[in-house]
């Protein structure tokens, strides 16, 4: 074999595994829980801070827009200040997940926050509800 053509398909080779491993990397979402960010906050680093919303804690004020409530991993709770409107999951003992920064003045400084939810799907079970009656129709007759 001539070496160009062992050095060319070295340098490919190399290659695709470098954009791989950049994209496993990247894609990878890590998130520090309220225990781990109390143990050690740093002012002004950005994190990724997970867990529950706690119960209580939430409160929203759609003339300002200020949102503020504490996220749990059941040991410590962190409180979190946000401006925008929460998406549409988020709520009260449902898990979310807030982008931002750690402040000097002990909360957390969301710039966005991730809602998550449930992986079960559950069908309404209410059919006096005029939604849920509308949705089974839809169901019934097929439409989308």
């Amino acid at each position: 074999m001539k070496p160009k053509f062992v050095i060319g398909g070295a340098v490919i080779v190399l290659a695709l595994a470098y954009m791989i491993w950049a994209g496993v990397t990247q894609s990878a979402v890590y998130f520090v829980t309220p225990s781990e960010l109390s143990a050690a906050p740093v002012d002004g680093k950005a994190y990724r801070l997970g867990g529950l919303v706690e119960r209580g804690t939430l409160h929203w004020n759609p003339g300002t827009l200020d949102l503020t409530f504490s996220v749990s991993d059941g040991k410590t709770s962190v409180p979190v200040r946000h401006r925008g409107a929460p998406p549409d999951l988020f709520g009260e003992g449902r898990g979310a997940v807030v982008e931002g920064r750690w402040t000097g003045e002990g909360y957390f400084k969301a710039t966005q926050i991730l809602a998550k939810h449930s992986e079960e799907y559950k069908a309404p079970h209410d059919s006096t509800d005029a939604r849920s009656r509308g949705l089974l129709k839809t169901l019934e007759r097929g439409e989308r």
